[in-house]
């Protein structure tokens, strides 16, 4: 199995992605130019940071091959690598979809990352 990575949305953008069977990225990835991912080890700091109170927050996982090479790795935060893609996500593609629970301000990512 490839690496999984990750990308955080709330619920109504999930059910609008999976009833279109696309998803073309945010307000934010559209200005970028690119849909934002990250990985196990930097999905609970974006969490933090860019979706502290949403109630109903998303989190998937997709494995990082099924991109080709329409995924790369480049510098964010502080010159970590984070994944972006440059098109649309299938959402046949989405490996796993999880509902995080919403507490104290933060998100429960329980058993969803490693």
């Amino acid at each position: 199995m490839s690496e999984l990575i990750y990308r955080l949305m709330d619920q109504q953008s999930w059910d609008s992605a999976r009833r279109a069977g696309v998803f073309h990225g945010s307000a934010d990835d559209c200005r970028d130019g690119f849909i934002h991912f990250s990985t196990a080890a930097t999905v609970r700091e974006t969490a933090r940071r860019y979706y502290a109170d949403v109630q109903t927050l998303i989190l998937l996982s997709v494995r990082a091959d099924k991109f080709g090479d329409a995924l790369r790795w480049e510098p964010s935060r502080g010159g970590v690598l984070f994944p972006h893609l440059y098109g649309p996500l299938d959402t046949a593609l989405v490996h796993e979809a999880v509902l995080l629970k919403h507490k104290n301000g933060g998100h429960d990512f329980g058993p969803a990352i490693p």
